[in-house]
């Protein structure tokens, strides 16, 4: 079971983008250069449960990474750094529940990337997987670099964001521990 919690990442991160695919399918006013992924879940948009239950959807599958790297964990650093991306699991959860245009859509959102990133520096500080650990660290950093972009659409900041995420589970998956 662990053999297939170890990839639930990677999964998610292509089931989401599956989701992403089918929502500007039925919204062909989209565009990433001018909008926010959650433009595809608005009141506004053709649709928007695709895009919403496709959050949700994606979250199970992050949560079961989170469970991974708990399960997994060699020592504390790398627990609580499972923990924090459970947290996030949840608030992309919660990202689908509160849609772009209500009160707590901001918040849920800003804290998903908030969890997700700060549980991968720390589950990554843990780690005795030299490619895990600085790994994680260069992809923190890259994250951080991303706020100070001036990107055309939050829509290609929140993609470059999603991408370090995928590249973090992928690292996970494929190395050579647990």
């Amino acid at each position: 079971m662990l053999r297939y919690l170890k990839y639930s990442g990677i999964a998610g991160g292509v089931i989401y983008w599956l989701f992403v695919a089918w929502a500007v399918k039925e919204n062909p006013w989209f565009s990433f250069w001018e909008n926010a992924l959650s433009d595809l879940g608005t009141a506004e948009a053709n649709f928007p449960w695709i895009y919403n239950y496709g959050l949700m959807f994606t979250a199970v599958f992050i949560l079961a990474f989170s469970i991974y790297l708990i399960i997994s964990a060699e020592n504390k650093l790398e627990t609580v750094g499972g923990a924090y991306v459970s947290i996030s699991a949840i608030f992309l959860a919660l990202i689908g529940v509160f849609p772009g245009g209500t009160r707590p859509h901001t918040f849920v959102s800003t804290y998903f990337f908030v969890q997700f990133f700060l549980g991968m520096l720390i589950y990554g500080a843990g780690s005795k997987d030299r490619v895990i650990r600085y790994g994680s660290g260069l992809l923190f950093a890259l994250a951080l670099l991303g706020t100070l972009v001036s990107w055309p659409s939050v829509a290609l900041i929140e993609t470059y964001e999603i991408v370090l995420i995928m590249v973090f589970t992928a690292l996970v998956a494929l190395s050579g521990t647990h």
